[in-house]
């Protein structure tokens, strides 16, 4: 990570989300974010949450962390010792500490590095700001939001498409295809159709 992006990294970065108890003992099932559970650790603190950016999120010693199911870790915390108090925490997301995720292979990168990033096209035309970023189950899809002209284009974060990614100057570049860009949505507006009788 570079030290611009660590700089600017939040306090905690989502890792995953509990969706339920396993045992009798307090131990959460975890869905992870990413494809290991290398960023939690013995030890960690880390803090649940019922959204980003939540006020009154909880921070919790990570005690044990082992395989869960495929995608999910289990995850053993301090005060966190009975079913029904893992059940009381299902739904939560589990924030790790920014400085303490792995680094990423070349080309790879955390969502909130890319969140605020300005996106241009080839041309060097301004696109938008990266708003947000979704999961899709293939290329996640970054979402950029156009102030200027009330609009979000949908970009798939997908080699072929990310022409360039600058995280010291905040910028990404990107090769559209034609009618990719053209197909972006009014940012927060329905557009109603008139049907003739």
């Amino acid at each position: 990570m570079s030290e611009r992006a660590a700089a600017d990294a939040p306090a905690g970065v989502i890792v995953g989300r509990v969706v339920g108890a396993h045992g009798l003992r307090g131990e959460l099932r975890v869905r992870m974010l990413g494809e290991t559970n290398d960023n939690l650790d013995a030890g960690v603190s880390v803090k649940l949450a019922r959204e980003e950016g939540d006020p009154k999120a909880v921070e919790a010693r990570v005690r044990a962390i082992g395989s869960g199911r495929r995608g999910e870790a289990r995850l053993t915390l301090d005060g966190v010792d009975s079913r029904e108090a893992a059940e009381a925490l299902r739904g939560r997301l589990v924030l790790a500490p920014a400085g303490h995720l792995e680094p990423l292979a070349e080309g790879e990168y955390y969502q909130y590095e890319l969140v605020g990033c300005r996106v241009e096209d080839g041309c060097g035309r301004n696109l938008g700001v990266v708003s947000g970023i979704w999961e899709t189950g293939a290329p996640d899809v970054l979402v950029v939001k156009d102030e200027s002209a009330g609009r979000e284009h949908l970009i798939p974060a997908a080699g072929a498409f990310l022409r360039e990614v600058d995280l010291e100057a905040r910028r990404i570049v990107v090769d559209a295809p034609p009618g990719l860009l053209d197909a972006g949505t009014d940012a927060g507006h329905e557009k109603e159709a008139s049907h003739e009788d």
